[in-house]
């Protein structure tokens, strides 16, 4: 297998793998879209107070504890990962491109070439963060505590 085949290959391959994840995406959004609001998630801040109350298992309300398990949920879910893996799909893919063009049209990779970690690496910042939400799970309270 020669370069130019090998950075063609997996250009089209990253590509098809975008427009896979991006409607993966779309069909995760529209869901959320569809459901009706939690009281807690229209306050500004909610979510990270909540979850900061589950991380350190403080006494919770059970519309926090209903909202801790709606914010769990959405990061648990399958969908929830197409988010980073759109965006290291498309980083890929302008690497793998740019590497093709180069070996096509001849020349030495440069920065440009690998501007695309970029969003690679938040990519994986993402998924950190949706994991880190997603492994609460089992610390979210059944029933609210009373405080006393």
């Amino acid at each position: 297998m020669t370069g130019i085949e090998l950075w063609g290959g997996l250009t089209i391959l990253a590509g098809i793998m975008a427009l896979t994840f991006v409607t993966c995406v779309f069909v995760y959004v529209r869901h959320l879209e569809r459901r009706p609001p939690a009281p807690l998630g229209e306050q500004v801040g909610a979510h990270k107070a909540v979850l900061a109350k589950v991380r350190e298992g403080q006494p919770m309300s059970q519309d926090e504890i209903d909202y801790a398990n709606e914010l769990v949920s959405d990061a648990g879910s399958p969908l929830a990962l197409a988010i980073p893996a759109v965006l290291f799909t498309m980083g890929f893919f302008y690497v793998v491109g740019c590497l093709y063009e180069l070996q096509v049209h001849g020349g030495h990779p440069s920065f440009r070439t690998f501007i695309g970690g970029i969003p690679m690496l938040t990519s994986l910042n993402i998924f950190g963060q949706l994991h880190r939400v997603a492994r609460l799970k089992k610390r979210v309270p059944t029933s609210p505590s009373l405080v006393a």
